[in-house]
């Protein structure tokens, strides 16, 4: 599973700080949106997971690491990988690069749950995709 998923984001105004760089937890959600396209790409779509299959992923923990800052108008290319697959979890590494200066590294813990918030298995399919 050492295969990279890379996708892209702008940094708008909304996205800074009154410093001018981006606020430090726009990072999560930025990590957020790469995870949500990472599945896209896989061909999962939640709100179906959800639907068929009584499963949704969320967020169990994050470390962060700051090391630099990024600023409007940069272009800021998201990378993740699986480090880990579990029955009922997946450890990301998640990274935040401009140019080929590393902004961010995150380590994502996210547990897959029934609709009641139970924990529960990644459904076969999914997890083949993840495999693929």
């Amino acid at each position: 599973m050492s295969s990279e998923f890379t996708w892209e984001v702008r940094v708008y105004y909304e996205d800074t700080d009154a410093g001018g760089i981006v606020y430090y937890a726009n990072y999560l959600k930025f990590f957020e949106r790469a995870r949500t396209e990472w599945l896209r790409s896989l061909g999962v779509n939640q709100d179906i997971l959800l639907r068929e299959h009584d499963a949704m992923f969320v967020v169990k923990n994050v470390s962060a690491d700051y090391h630099a800052p990024a600023r409007l108008d940069d272009v800021i290319k998201l990378t993740l990988r699986i480090d880990k697959l579990g029955r009922a979890s997946i450890q990301f590494v998640q990274e935040a690069w401009c140019g080929g200066r590393l902004l961010n590294t995150a380590h994502v813990k996210v547990g897959c749950v029934d609709s009641a918030l139970r924990p529960r298995a990644v459904p076969d399919a999914v997890a083949a995709r993840m495999r693929a």
